[in-house]
């Protein structure tokens, strides 16, 4: 095996090293300037009146006065030092006592020793000064001194190179930005033709979806220089600190040319000017004023693609999309079935699968789901898989993981009383006798007691396609659906035992009717309009009404027809109950029995045939058919209800 080279020292120790060496040197010149100290001239150091009692006493054999400094030999050999406070009589006492003494020059330092030692002080703190500010200009800008740099990153392929192999399920998107690449490739080929290429490209779509990989799949197909940056980057508290940070990036682009700039989020800093309550933002209208300029202005920046992406297009300032500037907007949308599929394609190269693993079963029971959530179920499936000491991943491990992602934790710790399961039981059971009774209603996928995320329980129904719009008959069939778990307790239990297990789907049967006479005009009363009903907003901590379009008369007919939609759901929910409350007690009988059951199953609970299960406790959902559609998720309602997609228990 080949010897790893020897990586460069990192950052923070060439700083340790380098504050080491100036210590070093510090202590080095202090020791030459100031010389040995008195400890290192040898001798040991007595009184001055020891000594002259030795002189007195004839101990002394000689003496060298250097100044005030005295040194000496004892009669026993003995070598000392001392020094003389200013005794005049010194010399003729030692003459007197018959003592040898010499006389040494005292030690001055010399003109280069004395500016040495005046300026080292001073070059200290320039060098010292110099250092800081450096420190302080690297890392891009980040510093006191850089706060006009920009904080634009430099992605290369070390970084990682991203191609359009590893972008799935936005094939549009693709095709609008394939022309960018061609012309990063080949500029010529379209200046031949008088062609300019578009100055930039606005991402827009859901939080998750791709829109940076996308841009970082261009860059790596053209193999150009990328900067990213994210428009937050630009916002400073200094006034005209993000405009020169945009000005010093474009100069940093122009460096690398042909090249792409990456503003992540431009909607930090490309709102509209001088819009909102609060007024405007002097530091984000220059730094706006200066990406404007910059990229439609007197100077021409050619070779300079400008991507950015956002979730909020409706608050951008209408200058910054006009054509010259961002001149294409690409949506970057949720991905349909077979977008879903080739993402998930794409994110189980690395994961090790089990033959029964199908991916198009998968994408068919998540729809709704973006990139992000979809590589989220990878991983977590991934994560199952090695907790369970398994090699492989398998498709059990991908609907448990499905199961986690949309509904939450399996709560195994929480204890429900029997008199508790068995309402949960019947509720649920209400929910999927109405569903199956319901023409226009989506086939049932699961149903369960087992608590998880804040629902007791949960029926989740899955569409067998992607749904971009309902139609009348299936809103009725979901608004008596919904109430079919109060109506399934009202009649098992009585009106005085009903709980509060209904709000979720009281709640969503109520928006729903909402939506239908607001918004969608399917009430024959109001006709075909759109209504705006009053809204309250804080601001400041203070409650805003906004102005209502509707006459009090309206408004009391919109909450009657409100209620009517949810009331005929009721009754119909009722009705189908009572003529079926034979199907309602067995299904109830059976999810208490085995806790979760299939769609498969509950058809065969309905049709009086048993259920073939070697183990209850391990039983696996059937195959996947879909996903939901028009139902909130189960996980994010607060108690039992009707769109959920919980996993089995498993074996004690």
């Amino acid at each position: 095996m080949a010897d790893n080279p020897r990586k460069p020292p990192s950052p923070m120790m060439k700083n340790l090293l380098l504050w080491a060496g100036i210590l070093f040197a510090l202590v080095l010149v202090v020791q030459v300037v100031q010389g040995p100290s008195r400890s290192e001239r040898g001798g040991q150091e007595i009184a001055y009146s020891e000594f002259l009692k030795k002189i007195d006493e004839g101990q002394v054999r000689e003496v060298a006065i250097s100044g005030r400094q005295i040194t000496g030999t004892l009669t026993n050999e003995t070598s000392f030092r001392t020094y003389n406070p200013g005794d005049m009589q010194l010399i003729e006492r030692l003459r007197t006592r018959n003592v040898r003494f010499d006389a040494v020059p005292e030690e001055r330092p010399g003109l280069l020793q004395q500016i040495v030692v005046g300026a080292l002080p001073f070059l200290l703190m320039i060098g010292i000064w110099i250092f800081f500010m450096r420190q302080m200009q690297n890392g891009q800008g980040r510093g006191a001194m850089g706060f006009g740099k920009s904080r634009a990153r430099l992605l290369t392929e070390k970084h990682g190179r991203v191609t359009f192999d590893d972008v799935a399920g936005i094939d549009e998107a693709r095709e609008e930005l394939q022309e960018i690449v061609d012309f990063l490739k080949d500029p010529s080929k379209f200046h031949r033709l008088g062609g300019k290429i578009p100055k930039g490209a606005l991402l827009v779509g859901p939080p998750g979806t791709g829109k940076t990989l996308l841009a970082r799949a261009i860059a790596g197909e053209a193999n150009v220089p990328f900067f990213t940056i994210s428009g937050s980057d630009f916002v400073e508290m200094f006034v005209g600190v993000g405009a020169s940070r945009v000005r010093d990036m474009f100069e940093q682009a122009k460096k690398n040319a042909p090249c792409i700039i990456f503003i992540d989020e431009i909607d930090a800093v490309g709102r509209h000017r001088g819009a909102g309550l609060g007024g405007g933002n002097d530091e984000r209208e220059q730094t706006l004023n200066q990406l404007l300029v910059e990229m439609d202005g007197f100077e021409s920046n050619e070779g300079i693609i400008i991507i950015a992406a956002t979730n909020r297009p409706d608050v951008l300032d209408p200058a910054l999309l006009r054509p010259g500037r961002f001149d294409r907007q690409i949506v970057v949308g949720r991905p349909d079935i077979e977008g879903r599929e080739k993402i998930l394609q794409v994110h189980m190269r690395k994961v090790p699968l089990a033959p029964d693993v199908n991916a198009r079963v998968i994408a068919r029971g998540t729809p709704g789901f973006s990139g992000a959530d979809l590589a989220n179920l990878v991983n977590e499936a991934a994560l199952l898989a090695a907790r369970r000491g398994k090699r492989l991943v398998s498709m059990a491990e991908f609907e448990d993981a499905k199961d986690k992602v949309m509904m939450g934790v399996e709560r195994k710790s929480m204890v429900m009383t029997e008199e508790e399961k068995k309402l949960t039981a019947y509720h649920e059971a209400g929910h999927a006798i109405v569903s199956l009774h319901e023409p226009a209603s989506d086939p049932i996928h699961k149903a369960t007691i087992i608590p998880r995320g804040r629902a007791l329980g949960m029926v989740m129904r899955l569409p067998e396609r992607d749904s971009y719009s309902f139609a009348r008959d299936k809103m009725y069939a979901n608004l008596s659906v919904a109430m079919g778990g109060r109506v399934a307790e009202e009649i098992i239990f009585g009106a005085d035992k009903v709980t509060s297990g209904a709000s979720g789907d009281i709640q969503m049967a109520t928006d729903l009717a909402r939506a239908m006479v607001t918004q969608w005009g399917m009430s024959e009363k109001l006709g075909p309009l759109k209504y705006t009903e009053n809204q309250e907003e804080v601001f400041l901590g203070h409650s805003v009404t906004r102005q209502q379009n509707v006459s009090e008369k309206t408004a009391e007919l919109i909450d009657a027809e409100i209620k009517r939609l949810v009331t005929e759901g009721y009754e119909r929910a009722r009705k189908i109950l009572t003529e079926n409350i034979d199907q309602l007690h067995a299904l109830a009988n059976a999810l208490l029995e085995y806790e979760t059951l299939t769609g498969e199953e509950i058809k065969k609970v309905v049709a009086g045939e048993k259920i073939d299960r070697l183990d209850p406790a391990k039983a696996k959902p059937a195959v996947v058919t879909g996903g939901v559609a028009g139902i909130p998720r189960a996980g994010k309602r607060p108690s039992a209800g009707f769109g959920g997609d919980p996993e089995p228990r498993p074996a004690a």
